[in-house]
């Protein structure tokens, strides 16, 4: 497994730390966000990591800034891309199960370093399961494509 992950200047403790986790999981880890505490964009890593995923050059990725919102809002624009925000590990199980995400985020001001490595184990391990799940994803898909979903305009 190949995975990116991205941080903004206020991130650079905790990527490190789930770099090193993932790393000692036998993950190969690219980084393309940075590691001086000058200000940082997020959306320039949100949107550096998305671009990888969605090339195919890695099968997924990690995305660290204050909050998580602002840079998943960024990696989202990309097509094919599915980011979801997770504080917990549940959520995080479940947005791979069920809706496919591509790329988890959180918060280095909102979880903990213990608490981001069990959030990435769970997605990381869990799998799509399909089924009913994909008719979803390809409606959130089609509504990427289109700026339409036809169900909805019936």
């Amino acid at each position: 497994m190949k995975l990116a992950i991205g941080n903004d200047h206020t991130a650079i403790e905790l990527k490190n730390e789930i770099l090193k986790h993932l790393e000692d999981r036998g993950i190969e880890v690219v980084n393309v966000g940075t590691d001086t505490p000058e200000r940082f964009h997020y959306p320039v890593a949100g949107y550096k990591v998305a671009k990888l995923v969605a090339a195919g050059e890695v099968d997924g990725g990690v995305l660290i800034c204050g909050t998580g919102v602002g840079i998943s809002l960024a990696a989202n624009k990309v097509q094919g891309i599915r980011a979801c925000v997770c504080s917990e590990p549940y959520t995080a199980k479940l947005s791979k199960m069920h809706n496919n995400s591509n790329i988890i985020a959180f918060g280095a001001r909102v979880v903990g370093a213990e608490l981001a490595k069990m959030i990435v184990d769970a997605w990381v391990d869990a799998e799509f399961e399909g089924g009913r799940h994909q008719t979803r994803v390809d409606m959130i898909m089609e509504i990427e494509q289109t700026q339409h979903l036809q169900e909805a305009e019936q």
